[in-house]
């Protein structure tokens, strides 16, 4: 008998995007710089020189946008604001105008029946606050609350589902560790304090949140299952480490109390005591997580490597235009660890999605069988997640858009939808296709190859 993939009638369906990967006019209508912005003009930083500059043209798209989401029958929406839209210095005066582009995109929104979710923060930080130490700064973690007050006030009624930051470990581990990411910066005596005034400026937002907002709130994480290339002691040492440093880093102290203790050896002497009425700070109770899951990694040991001393051993298995393996069952698997570890919480997958070498539209139409494939393997997991217990509320596919992917500039896509990036004509892949067919069958149609 065939295997049914039926999810529940209140599932959230949906799909995400972050502000500066699609937005475009980053300086419109008085808006401020954000350091990513300054990254970019910096040579050599994104490939092919890419910029943000236009990205999908979303700012003055959106209307168009939305409706591509009406079609493709979405019932959410994730997306971000660019903080330095709204205070173009990071804090202090509002920009009205900027702030109105959120309220115009969040009605659009509602006006066909998609429900908003909002992410505060997704990596790009206000040029003005980076000169002043950035998320290096304690300070940062307030004006971060701040600014999340003011969203609170300005869109109470009409948002919902909020998320403060969008994974943590990526704008620390490739923006102060590996220097790959705004703010470019290697080093290992900034990257605890700004892991520290991240997790602060999480929890200060949902205090503010408790004060001012009405719905729910939550955190966002990457996880990646780490596994041991082999029996040998120095190779399972070595993935528990990578597994300590990128999955527990961010959750055990805003979930138990505490970081790993084995955050200390990793750092060594940068790694600093913070104080215990900031550890009770971290455990402000939030409302639910949000899982980014990608891929999964095999780990060897090598010493050489900066922090973990952990390598990835490539497999034989199919990898994605980023190099990650195609892993389905690692979604299954982070979603149980969760669980096992920090008990009942409400989860969304709120990232999931690949990058192939598409096709350029022929006829109106773009194959992606690659990208469906992938989609129906990983809802698959999900599904079974369901199945052993978990409280999964709600999946959104990265991306809608093909957009501006950070480093690596416009030359990987990820979105159910092609945009031309000379004409910024919209094209729905095959894989929206199919994504609308699932949302029409609550996941029923995964049952067929």
């Amino acid at each position: 008998m065939a295997a049914q993939y039926r999810f529940p009638d209140n599932f959230f369906w949906g799909a995400a995007t972050s502000a500066h990967q699609i937005e475009g006019s980053p300086l419109a209508d008085g808006a401020g710089p954000s350091h990513w912005h300054v990254f970019a003009q910096e040579p050599g930083r994104i490939a092919n020189g890419d910029t943000a500059e236009i990205a999908c043209d979303h700012y003055r798209r959106y209307g168009e946008d939305v409706e591509l989401m009406r079609r493709m029958g979405l019932k959410a929406y994730r997306f971000s604001v660019a903080w330095g839209r709204v205070f173009p210095e990071g804090r202090g005066r509002l920009n009205q105008k900027g702030l109105d582009f959120y309220l115009k995109l969040v009605d659009a929104l509602l006006d066909v029946g998609i429900e908003p979710f909002l992410t505060l923060y997704h990596w790009d930080l206000p040029a003005a606050l980076e000169t002043q130490g950035g998320w290096a700064n304690r300070d940062c973690a307030d004006w971060f609350a701040d600014y999340a007050q003011t969203l609170y006030r300005a869109l109470e009624g009409r948002v919902r589902y909020w998320t403060t930051l969008n994974e943590p470990w990526v704008v620390v581990h490739e923006g102060y560790v590996k220097g790959t990411h705004a703010p470019g910066k290697v080093s290992l005596r900034e990257a605890p304090q700004a892991t520290h005034n991240l997790l602060r400026g999480h929890a200060l937002a949902v205090q503010a949140f408790r004060a001012d907002g009405k719905g729910e709130i939550g955190l966002v994480v990457n996880l990646e299952p780490k596994y041991s290339a082999s029996e040998e002691r120095a190779d399972r040492e070595a993935a528990n480490r990578a597994h300590v440093y990128m999955n527990q880093q961010y959750l055990d102290p805003v979930l138990l109390g505490s970081y790993p203790e084995e955050m200390a050896e990793l750092f060594g002497s940068h790694w600093p005591q913070f104080p215990p009425e900031d550890l009770r700070l971290l455990r402000e109770p939030f409302d639910f997580l949000g899982i980014n899951y990608y891929s999964r990694s095999v780990n060897r040991a090598e010493p050489a490597e900066a922090l973990t001393g952990a390598a990835p051993v490539r497999q034989a298995a199919e990898y994605t235009e980023m190099g990650w393996e195609v892993y389905p069952d690692g979604l299954r698997e982070v979603l149980a660890w969760v669980k096992r570890r920090y008990g009942e919480i409400p989860l969304y997958v709120t990232e999931n999605g690949a990058a192939f070498a598409d096709p350029r539209p022929v006829g109106g139409r773009i194959d992606d069988p690659r990208r469906i494939d992938y989609l129906r393997t990983h809802l698959r997991a999900a599904h079974a997640a369901i199945a052993a217990g978990v409280d999964l509320r709600g999946y959104f596919a990265w991306s809608l858009l093909d957009n501006f992917e950070w480093s690596f500039g416009y030359s990987k896509r990820f979105g159910l939808v092609h945009v031309d990036p000379d004409t910024l004509v919209r094209t729905p892949k095959s894989s929206a296709d199919f994504y609308r067919e699932v949302i029409q069958s609550a996941g029923e149609v995964l049952q067929k190859d």
